[in-house]
C-alpha cells in the first residue's frame, strides 16, 4: 500500500479499520475489557461496582506543536496524561477511548504512528490498560480527546479534600523536567536541545510512575492529585479543597532543582521556576498522616498547616506566600 494514503483518500471506515487493527488487545480472561473496539460501544467490567472516569483534551497549537512532537509522541502523551489522573485517585487504569479530529490530508501512517505510541505507553506505564474505542472526524487542526477508566479494586478513592493539619506533603515522581524540556524546545537552541534531550523527551513522552497511585492509597494517603499544571498551582488545589494551607520547603525541593541547573544555564532560565511551575511530568502530589511510612518513590517536601489567612496564600514556601505558578489550560 502507498505510504501517502490520507484520511480523505481512504475515508473514515477504512482509516478506522487500519487504526483498530494496530490496537493492543487483551490476551487473557482477567482483563476488564469484555468487548473491545469494533462495535458501537465497548463493554467493560467493574468488579467492585464502581469505576473511575476522567477526560482530557490536547489541541494542536495550544497543547502541542507538530514540529516538536511526532505522532508516536502524541499517542504516548495522550495515554500518560490520562493514566496519571486515574492513578491520582488510587485506581488502576483499565481502558481508554480516544476521539480525534484531523485535517483530511493527514496521512494514515500518521494515525498508525499515534496508535503505536498509545500502545507503547499502555504497555510500559499501565500494562492492564487498553484502548477500547473512539472516533475519527475531520478538523482544521488536530485535536485529541481521551476518556480513561480505572478500577479502584475495592479501595476508597483518594480525593483532594482529605488533607489534615499535620499531614506530610510528598511527591511521587520528578518535578520540572517536562517544563525544562518545553523551555529548551521554545528556545530554538539546537545544541541545548540535543545536549539535554533527556528533559526534552520527558516533555514529549512523560513517564509518570502510575503504580505509585495504588501504593499511596494502600499507605493511607489522605489526599492526592496529578501534578499536571505545576506544583504551586496543584498544591493550592489540595489546600482549597481541604480548607488547609500547605507549607513547602525550599531545601526539600533543591534536589529537583539541581538536576536542571545545567540545562537552565544554557538558555539563561530559572531552574527553580520549572520545579514550582512545571507540571507535565505528571507526578503525584499526596498527603499522608504524620506517622505514616511513605511508599518508596515518594519524597517529603512539606507539611499541611492551619489556614494561613494572615499570609494571604494557600501555599507557603519557607513561610512566605507562594503564587499559583503553573499552566492554565484556557489562558496558557
Amino acid at each position: 500500500m502507498s505510504n501517502t494514503e490520507t484520511v480523505a483518500t481512504l475515508g473514515e471506515n477504512l482509516s478506522l479499520k487500519r487504526v483498530i487493527e494496530r490496537l493492543r488487545k487483551p490476551t487473557d480472561a482477567s482483563s476488564n475489557v469484555l468487548v473491545g473496539p469494533g462495535d458501537d460501544s465497548a463493554v467493560l467490567a467493574a468488579p467492585d461496582g464502581r469505576f473511575c472516569v476522567t477526560t482530557d483534551t490536547m489541541v494542536e497549537g495550544h497543547d502541542f506543536k507538530l514540529e516538536w512532537s511526532s505522532a508516536f509522541d502524541l499517542g504516548w502523551k495522550a495515554v500518560a496524561t490520562n493514566a496519571a489522573d486515574v492513578a491520582a485517585m488510587g485506581a488502576v487504569p483499565t481502558s481508554l477511548v480516544i476521539a480525534m479530529g484531523v485535517p483530511s490530508d493527514t496521512e494514515v501512517r500518521w494515525l498508525e504512528g499515534f496508535v503505536d505510541g498509545a500502545n507503547a505507553a499502555c504497555e510500559s506505564l499501565a500494562p492492564r490498560c487498553f484502548v477500547v474505542g473512539g472516533d475519527l472526524a475531520a478538523s482544521d487542526k488536530i485535536f485529541i480527546a481521551v476518556t480513561a477508566f480505572g478500577d479502584l479494586q475495592g479501595r476508597e478513592p483518594v480525593l483532594r479534600t482529605g488533607a489534615k493539619v499535620g499531614d506530610i506533603v510528598a511527591v511521587g515522581g520528578t518535578l520540572g523536567r517536562a517544563a525544562c524540556g518545553l523551555a529548551l524546545l521554545q528556545s530554538g537552541n539546537a545544541d541545548a536541545i540535543n545536549t539535554w534531550d533527556d528533559w526534552v523527551n520527558v516533555q514529549r513522552r512523560p513517564e509518570p510512575a502510575i503504580e505509585l497511585g495504588v501504593l499511596a492509597a494502600q499507605a493511607g494517603a489522605t489526599s492526592m492529585l496529578d501534578i499536571s499544571d505545576g506544583l504551586a498551582k496543584d498544591a493550592a488545589r489540595i489546600a482549597k479543597a481541604s480548607k488547609v494551607s500547605i507549607a513547602l520547603s525550599r531545601q526539600a525541593l533543591q534536589g529537583y532543582e539541581a538536576v536542571l541547573e545545567g540545562a537552565a544555564s544554557w538558555i539563561d532560565a530559572d531552574a527553580f521556576a520549572w520545579v514550582l511551575g512545571g507540571g507535565e511530568d505528571h507526578s503525584l502530589l499526596a498527603t499522608f498522616a504524620a506517622d505514616a511510612t511513605l511508599p518508596r518513590g515518594f519524597k517529603r517536601i512539606g507539611e499541611v498547616i492551619d489556614v494561613a489567612a494572615e499570609a494571604g496564600s494557600d501555599v507557603l514556601l519557607d513561610g512566605q506566600p507562594l503564587a499559583e505558578l503553573g499552566w492554565d489550560s484556557i489562558w496558557g
